[in-house]
């Protein structure tokens, strides 16, 4: 009798774990099934370029006498949607011009390390193949501050100025007293299970910019969901956030060259340390001898461009007006 029951308790249990199964197959086949027609439905908007063997999708737009290039942060999504008001607002008297790396946007995935060395040189290999020259005033957000320090280091001529948003730059760690973050491995085996596009259902708001109504399109804000849901956690995303320690010990022992203006936004909410040390104290520790350089404080997010591309664009007209001749 005590078998009996036993066997019907075991056959209720694979059962469910059989129906578990099967609803997770059938889910991974309709998230693929669906990130394949979001591909052909939304096309890149800009052009799509060879690197390394596979396609980099760079975006421009305007044509002024200074072309700034924007870097996005760690885990961006969709870096060309998501500069997008920034990106207009610029362009009215700039080329501004978004290389979107590989594991972003309309980018490929990549099987190379994701080092400074490699994503500085597929970067600037992305603008000499669309013939975007320079020097390039380089506008990194984030993470990608360490990239623009490689950079401006391996290539001054090709770079005539900084400006940063809320940049994670090599010596923040050290000055701040703080370790490199991590993140963990096995996202990168969830990500083609369709977890991001499960995440986006679930909480649609959470992979969306916190901006005004108005301020992104209703077809940016669709784009920007279908691409969450196919690039959201990759393994190129992983590798990056991975590599960050070791990036910043390859950078940490160099600084902006001196004769390159730098300039930094960053947030009125900003953290103290028990010392007094802040965001703005770090800022002016990367500031170069040139009268242009300065740290300018806005409120907002850390992602500063979704709500204060307006009196950044302004900012930033003055700084390129300041140093335009310079080099």
């Amino acid at each position: 009798m005590k078998k009996t029951k036993k066997n019907r308790i075991w056959r209720v249990l694979r059962n469910i774990l059989f129906s578990i199964l099967a609803a997770f197959v059938i889910w991974v086949i309709f998230s693929n099934i669906m990130t394949a027609y979001d591909q052909k439905k939304y096309q890149p908007i800009g052009e799509v370029v060879e690197v390394d063997g596979q396609d980099m999708h760079i975006y421009t737009n305007g044509d002024g006498e200074e072309t700034i290039v924007l870097l996005s942060g760690l885990g961006t999504a969709a870096p060309a949607l998501d500069f997008e008001p920034l990106i207009n607002e610029m362009a009215k008297n700039n080329k501004v011009v978004v290389v979107e790396p590989f594991g972003y946007g309309w980018s490929d995935i990549t099987k190379k390390e994701r080092t400074v060395e490699n994503i500085v040189e597929e970067i600037r290999v992305a603008l000499k193949k669309s013939d975007i020259k320079g020097p390039y005033i380089l506008m990194p957000h984030s993470i990608s501050g360490i990239y623009s320090m490689y950079f401006a280091n391996r290539y001054p001529e090709e770079v005539k100025g900084i400006v940063g948003i809320d940049p994670t730059l090599p010596q923040a760690l050290e000055y701040f007293g703080e370790d490199a973050p991590t993140m963990p491995k096995y996202l990168s085996y969830l990500a083609p299970t369709g977890i991001a596009r499960l995440a986006l259902y679930i909480t649609p708001d959470g992979f969306l910019p916190i901006a005004d109504d108005g301020t992104y399109s209703e077809k940016n804000l669709k784009m920007t969901k279908a691409l969450s849901a196919s690039k959201g956690y990759n393994k190129n995303v992983v590798a990056e956030a991975n590599e960050l320690k070791e990036n910043i010990e390859k950078t940490v022992g160099m600084k902006f060259p001196s004769n390159i203006p730098t300039f930094f936004f960053t947030t009125k909410e900003e953290k103290v340390t028990e010392d007094g040390k802040n965001n703005v104290s770090f800022y002016k520790t990367q500031l170069t001898d040139s009268p242009a350089s300065k740290v300018v404080v806005l409120e907002g997010h850390h992602y500063l461009h979704w709500t204060g591309y307006k009196e950044m664009t302004i900012e930033i007209n003055k700084f390129t007006n300041s140093i335009s001749g310079e080099q």
